[in-house]
């Protein structure tokens, strides 16, 4: 059985910094996505959260925020072992192309008009 890289503490020492930003960009995505939806342009991808959206806004925000909060304290909290370091990264690269879809998106409503 192959054993797992443990990564020290320190040889990361700008994680909280590409945590906080996770958190900042989880919430932007679901601001942007209210808004996309509001207006009519665009609809939510996830049947669940698009029905939360539905039925309450701030239920929905409230719900994405709660859970991608969890789900980055427990890497956060894993944070000496290897692939909780290479999931944060790898769900700040994921939001990261997310914003891109969302500039995108802008451009085109902005290009269209």
């Amino acid at each position: 059985m192959a054993r797992e890289l443990v990564l020290e503490k320190h040889e990361f020492p700008w994680l909280r910094t590409v945590v906080i930003g996770l958190v900042l960009l989880n919430a932007l995505d679901g601001i942007l996505t209210i808004v996309w939806v509001e207006t009519g342009y665009f609809t939510e991808a996830n049947p669940l959260m698009d029905q939360l959206l539905q039925a309450n806004p701030v239920l929905f925000i409230s719900v994405k925020m709660l859970l991608v909060c969890l789900g980055i304290l427990l890497l956060w909290r894993c944070r000496e072992r290897s692939v909780a370091v290479a999931s944060i990264f790898l769900c700040f690269g994921a939001y990261l192309v997310v914003m891109g879809i969302h500039l995108d998106a802008l451009n085109i409503l902005l290009a269209g008009h």
